[in-house]
């Protein structure tokens, strides 16, 4: 399968990093086309401008030609993973910033045609998608707030896939008060579901 790995984290030293290692030692030994975004290391430019605005629906071509290779890596993909820590109960504005950015009208989804309506999906060569996070707080305040990361990641993007796209969440929870075995243990994790694939 032809696989997009996006990895955000500032620190190339930081657990999010061994993640990411970890994820892309497993996708290839299962034998996956790989091909990664470190949105950190390329200094991708996550600010949405007036400019972009300005043109969104009226001239998108204009949106797509400036973050152009990052649109054609998400339509080349049969599925991606993302890699990043969360905080304050989301993605960093980095990755926000693709997402807004990158996963434009004509990209990602079709503008909802009516009021009451929602968009539609664009990507439907997306079979398979994975979320690998980490989380200071505990799951049960997560889902108390109503998990907004998730939320995201899980329920909001899902329409714009394959109809049968095969979704998948791993997340280690408590990361300020983990110890060192449990990171080792959430590594084997990742390794063994991304590997099994």
């Amino acid at each position: 399968m032809r696989l997009l790995l996006v990895f955000c984290h500032p620190d190339p030293d930081s657990f999010g990093a061994a993640l990411r290692l970890s994820a892309v030692q497993a996708l290839r030994a299962a034998g996956h086309e790989l091909r990664e975004i470190d949105l950190y290391a390329q200094g991708f430019d996550p600010v949405f401008s007036a400019a972009e605005k300005a043109t969104y629906l009226s001239d998108t071509q204009r949106n797509i030609d400036g973050v152009a290779e990052h649109v054609q890596a998400l339509r080349w993909a049969e599925g991606w993973v993302v890699v990043y820590p969360t905080w304050f109960y989301g993605a960093p504005a980095m990755l926000k910033g693709w997402l807004e950015r990158v996963w434009l009208p004509g990209v990602s989804f079709r503008v909802a045609t009516a009021k009451q309506r929602t968009i539609d999906g664009e990507l439907r060569n997306i079979r398979l998608f994975v979320g690998i996070t980490t989380s200071g707080s505990p799951w049960w305040w997560l889902k108390f707030i109503g998990d907004p990361g998730r939320s995201l990641f899980m329920k909001g993007l899902r329409p714009l896939y394959a109809r049968r796209c095969r979704m998948r969440w791993l997340q280690l929870y408590n990361m300020n008060h983990v110890t060192q075995a449990e990171r080792e243990t959430f590594i084997a994790r990742v390794r063994r579901e991304l590997e099994a694939l």
